[in-house]
């Protein structure tokens, strides 16, 4: 039996080999649900009937495993163009979520400016993978803060796209956590300033299903702009599908840093089989949406507790001590997660996905027993 490593051989490593930002960074926590009502990471809570899981299971044993991916991801792409209505001139590359495409447009848009490094602008609080991608692929990120209400500081995200001169500007549409739409004039502004610099602009609908409105009807107004999706929401997080829509030229140019065979034969077979039967997860799209009116409703009846307007399949809620609740929700057997160390604008804040009614129930019996 080898006899383990010794720790100062591996601190040594660790000293010599990796780099120091990294060594000072925090992995990505997933938090523990064994055992919870798991309402922590905006997943949607309906699985498939018993029969499409066996139709399903059909389709996934009929695929060649021992060939790596090749036709079947163009007719993915092909279905995903048809699902979207994407515009003529426009085409899609796919990403092993869109966490992936997120890196792969940090990794392709790595461009120095002169003697200031690449930048990457975004909204703050917002999705953490803008400002982690940015930090491993060697860019600066630069994170406006919201105003108060959470809406976009327009002069603000002027003033440093002016300064900055991202390469790459995200507007998250709904933004995560705080589940709002930014309005037209005010997106349409900062799409304006960025194409200004010569950035790109990314509008990451990760949250589309759930949201009154998208950006897609508009994406053609401007070149610069790029649209990105992912079908976690839509009710496939566990397949880790994202895709990413722009202009053909330039979605060309963002295909040369994927890596090969990124999205696999399963993945893609088990995507084709939930667009077939479409009606099905925008049934479980209406349900959790009428689910979120009554949480909403639920939540305006607490005393001391501030709730939020949701599009997206969670909600935001302001509570007098956010780690006491959280800690009380847990230890009632349900998990939420507790965002308010991520930035200033959320302190004592908690945020809910959606569930079924059951979960929902016991969500909000949870919720009211732990102020």
């Amino acid at each position: 039996m080898k006899s383990a490593p010794q720790t100062s051989q591996v601190q040594n490593l660790m000293t010599q080999r990796i780099r120091p930002d990294v060594q000072a960074m925090h992995a990505y926590v997933v938090q523990d649900s064994t055992g919870m009502v798991k309402l922590d990471a905006m997943e949607n809570p309906h699985r498939l009937s018993p029969e499409l899981q066996a139709q399903l299971g059909q389709r996934l044993g009929a695929v060649a495993l021992n060939r790596y991916p090749a036709g079947r991801i163009n007719d993915l792409r092909r279905a995903l163009a048809n699902h979207t209505d994407m515009p003529a001139g426009y085409e899609l590359i796919l990403g092993n979520g869109s966490d992936e495409l997120i890196s792969l447009l940090a990794l392709a848009c790595a461009v120095s400016a002169g003697s200031q490094k690449a930048c990457v602008l975004a909204p703050v609080p917002g999705f953490v993978m803008y400002a982690m991608s940015a930090q491993l692929q060697g860019l600066d990120f630069c994170g406006v803060p919201l105003t108060t209400n959470f809406e976009l500081d327009v002069s603000a995200m002027q003033a440093a796209i002016a300064e900055r001169k991202p390469a790459i500007t995200y507007l998250a549409y709904p933004n995560n956590p705080t589940a709002n739409l930014w309005g037209d004039e005010a997106m349409e502004t900062v799409i304006h300033a960025a194409g200004e610099v010569g950035g790109l602009v990314v509008i990451d609908e990760a949250y589309q299903p759930f949201a009154a409105k998208s950006y897609l009807d508009r994406l053609t107004r401007h070149p610069h702009v790029l649209l990105l999706r992912t079908l976690s929401k839509f009710g496939l997080a566990g397949i880790r599908l994202g895709y990413l829509m722009g202009p053909q030229a330039l979605i060309a140019q963002i295909d040369k840093v994927r890596p090969p065979y990124n999205v696999s034969v399963l993945n893609c077979e088990a995507a084709l089989f939930a667009l077939e039967h479409q009606e099905v997860f925008e049934a479980q799209t209406l349900d959790i949406c009428v689910q979120r009116a009554h949480i909403f409703e639920a939540l305006t009846q607490l005393p001391h507790v501030q709730a939020y307007p949701s599009e997206a399949n969670m909600l935001l809620l302001r509570v007098p001590d956010a780690q006491k609740t959280f800690d009380g929700m847990a230890a009632r057997g349900v998990l939420v997660k507790n965002v308010s160390k991520m930035h200033p604008l959320l302190a004592q804040c908690l945020r809910l996905t959606v569930g079924t009614a059951e979960e929902n129930h016991l969500m909000l019996t949870a919720l009211e027993a732990s102020l």
